[in-house]
């Protein structure tokens, strides 16, 4: 598998440069297709871009997929995000997040690097679902609020020795699909923002740093305390000052 990745991945001279290249032409041509309103086109142009996954040996495509989704996580939501807008500049800064992901953010193997990626897959992916899919049926909203948890704490999980990895993703993957169907009823918006994915992404960050410092021998007593109580804080105030009226879909 190493040998695999070698290949497809250069890191020195003229394949490597080609590499990136190509990697440029993908945002690029993301931004095109929705320039010209056809962003199914450009969600096409995302998948088609793992082709590469598809070259091994079929009792290994699932394991690659799984490896490979918070990739297509993310560059399904800059799709999405790019097609909700139709101001060029804010397209185009769409565009540049894409090639920093591509090639900076998605190449990082540390550790930290990991967890980032997840964190950023995590916060884009259910930014996108509900901007898209906010008056969909509520059983897509859970079944998209699954898939993005359960991928984000498979690959952040992937960065440790963590025996019960798969374990703790399943049960993050239930618990945001679980608040995906109480939330769905009463579906509320902070601007841009679902109440389902503030709440996510704030657990989720809150959770995956104290696991992170755990791992790293830095969480004390009274940091993990301080973390509990800006997360119970936050979800306070987001539970009491809401507006709970008729705002059933």
């Amino acid at each position: 598998m190493k040998r695999l990745i070698t290949k497809i991945k250069p890191t020195k001279g003229f394949s490597h440069a080609f590499h990136v290249l190509l990697m440029l032409l993908l945002p690029l041509l993301v931004y095109v297709f929705v320039r010209i309103n056809l962003p199914q086109l450009a969600i096409l142009i995302v998948l088609l871009s793992k082709w590469r996954m598809l070259v091994v040996r079929p009792r290994h495509w699932l394991a690659i997929i799984r490896a490979n989704s918070v990739d297509l996580v993310v560059g399904i939501s800059i799709v999405i995000f790019m097609s909700q807008t139709n101001i060029m500049l804010w397209q185009l800064v769409w565009m540049l997040v894409y090639m920093t992901w591509l090639l900076f953010i998605k190449p990082g193997s540390t550790v930290f690097g990991v967890a980032m990626q997840a964190t950023i897959a995590q916060v884009f992916g259910l930014m996108a679902v509900y901007a898209a899919a906010g008056a969909s049926p509520l059983w897509l909203l859970i079944l998209a609020t699954w898939a993005v948890c359960y991928s984000a704490a498979r690959h952040f999980f992937s960065a440790f020795d963590e025996p019960y990895g798969r374990f703790f993703s399943d049960v993050w993957a239930f618990f945001g699909a679980s608040l995906a169907f109480i939330l769905g009823h009463w579906l509320l918006f902070y601007g841009l923002v679902a109440q389902p994915t503030l709440l996510l992404n704030v657990l989720g960050f809150g959770l995956a740093t104290m696991y992170y410092l755990d791992k790293s021998d830095r969480l004390s007593t009274m940091l993990r305390r301080q973390f509990i109580f800006i997360m119970l804080a936050i979800i306070t105030v987001v539970i009491v000052f809401s507006d709970w009226g008729d705002k059933a879909i």
